[in-house]
């Protein structure tokens, strides 16, 4: 496996880009990356970025809540990570007396810090490859179940066997499409508080217009502590816990960046298909996002139409809608930016290089049919594939009245398979579900979109998947017969049916026109689809790690071969840098207040900006975090990142704190499958904008005391 640890992108990329690109396991930087990074600028060693026996960079880089990164600032536990990242937190404390959300949260002393349920954050200690124990004895094991069951054992039993502190946990990731395997020795501390947060104004400005977008000018920030117990080691929250004391934490540079700076990020990126052949990009770009697009765009409209007309129903859908808005606009731009990079062209290029590889090696026998074989399975797999996509879509994600369906079926899933017992014990988790849905549902919007995205599923599933009642329907009757006539349609009716005894709860289903609709729809993905999906997912699955095993294989040094993201931690480095996404067009690296100001709109909930923001900006009053007149606010670079590095720490060649990271650019999406350093480009909050708010407009400069500001 230390070949593989020295390889580099097989997805070929220009040599004017050659050191871009990649997510790299820290622990194993010694060589080609280091040689690279050093290029690039880094004075740091691999060794100040990850060791084991003193403290490192990879000790003040924890992981936040099991979906964002984070870093630790000070000496005192304090932890920085995005607004968006913490924003569930922050609404948590909120209320209409102390409106966090609206007006910003600032603890003053230790004793005001707001504790969190189930909130968490996870250290590494240890990284260690363990493929050889978990691959033992599956070589000649060619059934997939047993293999999967056999390496499951191994993972088992390595978990089991690996040292560790008590208070310590081991678990163990696969890599390379299960071609390695590594173990991770972590702490997870379970006490951590709310110490301070932006208003939304500040933290959220731009929302949903500006999500996925460069140029921004987005304060994406929040600041929590974490909290030990009097060893300094996790404990579950106590009032004698004290805060921790970590064994490194991140300098903050004011120096500033520029065009061609190197910079590193640290984090926890959660998933990526880097190595898809170029038919399963295809299927992605010309079947798959159109259809997911196109189902939520129906969705989309129909609600915007709604929340324009109607302020309460603004407010109703806002988060709805910002859900629902957020990965369609990031499919749009990852199609476009497929498209423009021309992605699938590259890998086909790169394909028949691989097979001629395989007929120098003589390794027809093993790998010949890849490729092949790789054609007929996703072509067997497309229509499942977007029969299985356009059901999540209309059943899980885009109507209420169907959600509450499938949620309904569920539960008489429980009664007949788990008996009375557990059918009672889940009716009040379910029933909150409910009164959640409700809250924020408008019967007349809901049934709007039903009817129009009815039209587009019915119009997009393939006809031998779709179900008898929409072969030939009216939409508006269909709509109207089934919120007309369902108890699915309000949480008065659902409670009422989830009051009745076990049988009448199961004769008032067979009654009920809607749920009889959405089983019709659940029976068919159950029957035909889903089983269809699972099957071929799992042949894929298979070829895509014999196809990995391969890559590897025919790989030379020269190339650049990284592991796909699956949310373990990673570094990625890159520059500063902007770019040009379209003819004419060209982005600058850096933005500042300016822009804020340029985009505010007095009392728009993305765009408006507080009065005292709006003060320090005409007095320029920056303090010592502005340049030339100017606040920095936030800059861009070609490190490679994706969801789940929202949080993460912007390091500079010293190791120093210069940024948050918070988004990625629109053209730029496309990274999870496809890495272009020409398009992508990830965005990061300038830290001395984080400076500046804490100290200049939020007057919390007492923070400032315990964090090390360097120059």
């Amino acid at each position: 496996m230390k070949k593989i640890l020295k390889m580099a992108l097989f997805l070929g990329v220009t040599s004017l880009y050659a050191q871009q690109g990649g997510m790299w396991i820290p622990s194993l930087l010694e060589g080609m990356n280091a040689k690279e990074m050093k290029t690039l600028g880094m004075k740091m060693s691999v060794a100040d970025i990850y060791n084991v026996n003193k403290s490192s960079l990879k000790d003040a880089a924890p992981h936040f809540n099991g979906g964002c990164s984070s870093e630790i600032i000070s000496d005192k536990g304090l932890l920085l990570t995005n607004h968006h990242c913490g924003y569930g937190q922050i609404q948590a404390h909120s209320s209409l007396q102390n409106d966090y959300l609206t007006h910003g949260f600032w603890a003053k002393n230790l004793s005001e810090e707001l504790p969190n349920k189930n909130l968490k954050v996870t250290f590494i200690v240890r990284i260690d490859d363990v493929t050889k124990q978990v691959l033992a004895g599956t070589q000649q094991i060619t059934d997939e179940t047993q293999k999967a069951k056999l390496i499951e054992q191994n993972i088992a039993q390595a978990i089991k066997t690996a040292p560790k502190e008590a208070w310590q946990e081991n678990s163990v990731k696969a890599f390379y499409d299960g071609n390695q395997y590594i173990l991770f020795v972590t702490e997870t501390f379970k006490d951590v508080r709310l110490v301070g947060a932006p208003p939304s104004s500040i933290g959220k400005f731009g929302s949903d217009t500006d999500n996925w977008v460069w140029p921004r000018h987005t304060g994406d920030f929040s600041l929590f502590r974490v909290y030990a117990d009097k060893n300094n080691r996790p404990a579950e929250y106590s009032k004698d816990n004290v805060p921790y004391k970590p064994k490194h934490f991140f300098p903050i540079s004011i120096k500033g960046v520029k065009e061609g700076d190197f910079v590193m990020v640290f984090g926890y990126p959660g998933t990526t298909q880097e190595y898809l052949p170029s038919v399963a990009v295809e299927q992605i770009v010309n079947t798959i996002n159109p259809a997911r697009i196109g189902i939520r765009d129906v969705a989309l409209k129909v609600q915007d139409g709604f929340m324009r007309k109607d302020n309460s129903i603004k407010i109703k859908y806002a988060s709805k809608y910002a859900r629902t808005a957020n990965y369609w606009k990031k499919w749009i731009g990852e199609t476009k930016g497929l498209k423009k990079s021309d992605a699938v062209s590259l890998k086909k290029q790169q394909e028949i290089k691989f097979q001629q590889n395989i007929e120098k090696a003589n390794k027809q026998a093993e790998y010949g049919n890849l490729l092949p074989e790789f054609n007929q399975l996703y072509k067997e797999f497309e229509p499942y594939n977007l029969a299985y996509n356009l059901y999540s879509e209309l059943m899980y994600r885009t109507v209420d009245f169907l959600s509450n369906g499938v949620r309904i079926l569920q539960m008489q899933q429980v009664l007949d398979k788990k008996g009375e017992q557990a059918f009672a014990d889940r009716k009040k988790n379910m029933l909150s579900v409910f009164e959640s849905v409700f809250k924020d549902n408008v019967k007349q919007v809901d049934k709007e979109v039903f009817e129009k995205i009815i039209v587009f599923y019915a119009e997009q599933m393939p006809k031998n998947l779709l179900v008898a009642s929409l072969q030939n329907f009216d939409a508006k009757q269909l709509a109207d017969k089934l919120y007309a006539n369902s108890f699915l349609t309000s949480y008065e009716g659902i409670e009422k049916v989830l009051a009745l005894s076990p049988a009448e709860f199961k004769e008032q289903l067979k009654n009920d026109i809607g749920v009889q609709f959405a089983a019709q729809l659940m029976d068919m993905n159950d029957t035909k689809v889903y089983p269809n999906y699972t099957r071929i997912s799992t042949q894929i699955h298979a070829l895509q790690r014999t196809y990995m095993k391969a890559i590897l294989e025919f790989s030379k040094p020269s190339d650049r071969i990284f592991p796909d993201a699956n949310s373990t931690l990673r570094v990625t480095y890159g520059k500063v840098a902007g770019f040009s996404p379209a003819d004419g067009v060209d982005y600058a690296a850096t933005t500042t207040l300016d822009g804020v100001m340029e985009k505010y709109v007095p009392g728009d909930y993305e765009f408006d900006v507080p009065q005292k923001l709006r003060e320090l900006y005409a007095k320029k009053d920056y303090g010592r975090y502005g340049q030339n007149g100017k606040m920095p606010l936030c800059f861009i670079s070609t490190c490679h990142t994706t969801g789940g590095n929202s949080g993460s720490p912007a390091i500079d060649a010293n190791g120093n704190l210069i940024g948050i990271n918070f988004d990625r650019v629109w053209e730029g999406t496309m990274s999870d499958i496809h890495y272009d350093p020409k398009l992508c480009r990830n965005i990061m909050m300038d830290m001395r904008y984080f400076l500046f708010i804490v100290d200049k407009y939020a007057g919390a400069g007492y923070l400032l005391n315990e964090m090390k500001i360097v120059k």
